[in-house]
This record gives structure tokens, sequence and C-alpha cells, in this order.
């Protein structure tokens, strides 16, 4: 893995030109999103989350270049809102370095992609926090008990989703936020309804895998009944989990094949 492999959102640098592009002027896009080592770094992450109409790696890096009425539609993107948020957030709360998925991986580069995913565990593993966004969400306290009238299985999309359970476990601080961004709770206070929500022991929510991994069957049991927008996903989003490199295919459907290798951590 290259000593610089992660590329993560300068906050200030995308603060100041998100200033300097509401107030008409030139501001250079090549400060926003930098490489840097995930180890010796400092950041904040936020968990996966899609919108229909998200701001992937080229559209960010290139945006005080569009004119005008280009860049003002992929403001008001509600995808773009997500990442301005969760800057203002890691702002905030003192950091400087933040990564989002949907613009700090260059999903062109097959070679960055595969990496991206082998990495993924590790990248939230070492974040100092984890920022969840409840888009479905829009009371101030957590939901503590189905809601079918409000949510599609009683609970907030978020906790059907392939990825997020990664997000949930690897890093020692999660928090959760509504969809106005007020803070809800963290994971470590809401360990008793997580373990509700997800099948996931209060112990592993709370210290992650610090100890002896869990059984195969029991971490493939947590993520049975969660969603990918494409198939292979739901095999890749568990790498981490289950402590595997995986040679990763870029083709779509059920198809193709994946071949698993165990890390020392695994065995």
């Amino acid at each position: 893995m290259d000593l610089y492999s992660m590329r993560l959102i300068n906050v200030q640098a995308f603060l100041r030109r998100e200033m300097s592009m509401k107030d008409g002027i030139d501001v250079d896009d090549s400060e926003v999103l930098n490489f840097r080592n995930d180890e010796n770094t400092v950041y904040a992450i936020l968990s996966h989350w899609w919108f229909e109409q998200e701001v992937e790696y080229g559209k960010i890096v290139e945006l005080a270049k569009m004119d005008k009425e280009k860049r003002d539609e992929i403001c008001q993107r509600d995808g773009y809102q997500k990442i301005l948020d969760s800057c203002k957030q890691a702002y905030q709360d003192g950091y400087e370095w933040l990564w989002v998925d949907t613009c700090c991986i260059n999903k062109r580069s097959s070679a960055e992609l595969s990496e991206a995913i082998n990495s993924m565990y590790q990248w939230y593993e070492n974040a100092q926090v984890c920022y969840v966004y409840l888009d479905d969400v829009l009371d101030s306290s957590f939901p503590v008990a189905p809601k079918y009238e409000s949510y599609a299985n009683g609970w907030p999309v978020w906790f059907s989703l392939a990825w997020t359970l990664q997000d949930m476990i690897a890093p020692g601080d999660v928090k959760f936020f509504n969809k106005k961004w007020q803070a809800i709770g963290d994971k470590r206070m809401l360990a008793r309804t997580l373990k509700i929500i997800t099948g996931v022991p209060e112990h592993v929510l709370k210290d992650g895998f610090s100890g002896n991994r869990p059984c195969i069957a029991q971490i493939m049991s947590w993520g049975a009944n969660r969603r990918a927008t494409r198939v292979e996903d739901r095999a890749y989003s568990l790498m981490g989990l289950l402590g595997v490199n995986v040679p990763i295919s870029h083709e779509r459907g059920r198809k193709h094949s994946t071949a698993f290798s165990w890390k020392s951590s695994a065995r």
C-alpha cells in the first residue's frame, strides 16, 4: 500500500472554497483533496449513505472552474450538502481532515477503487470519529423502538445498508445525527438499542474486535439481511469484518467470481 494511500478532504480548504464561490471570488481547487497516510493523520470519517444525486470525485475537484449555472446546480444537490455539512461538523469538532466515500475515491481508476475497498475497514478503524447522518430521522432523539409508520422496516434506512455494518463496528467513536445535523447520541450510549436493531453484541459495539474475532457465521448473520446497490458489494462490505483481502471484480451482476485470501489477523 502507498504511504499516502488515502485521499481526504482538507476541511478548511473546502469551507474556504465554499465561501469564495458564494462571494464570486476565483479560488484554487487543488487544496481541497489531498493524499494522506491514514495511520499518521487525525481525521473524521462519514458513514456510507448515498443519495440519488451524489457529487463524486471529478465534480468536487473541478467545481470552482465550472460555469456558475452548472456549479449552482451541483451545490444544491443533497449529496453536496451532505459533504458540506460533514465538513462543518468536522471543523466544529476540531478536525482538519475528513473522508467521504462519494468524493474521496476516484472510481474511474480500477486500481484506486480496488485498494479503497480492501482498505475500507482499516480507514474506518483508524478514524477518530465516524459521523452517521440519518436523513430519515426528524426527531432530536434516537429511535429506541420500531416505528413502522416512519420507516420502511421500522428502523432508519441506514440500518439496512450493507456497508454501514462495518461503519458501526470499526471506529472507536460513532456519533449519530438527525436530518438537521443535530447530535442524537453515540454508539456507546446507544449500544443496547443498537444491539436490538442489528444483533451485534454490546461488547463488540463498545470495543470492536479488540479481543477474539467472532466466528464467521456470527459476523455473516449480522449482514444477512442488509442490501447494496451492487450485488458484489454485499460481499465486499464484509471483508474487513471477516479479516480477508479480495481481488476486486468490477463487472456488474451475480456471475463474477471472488477469491478470498485470509489475513494473518483472521487465522
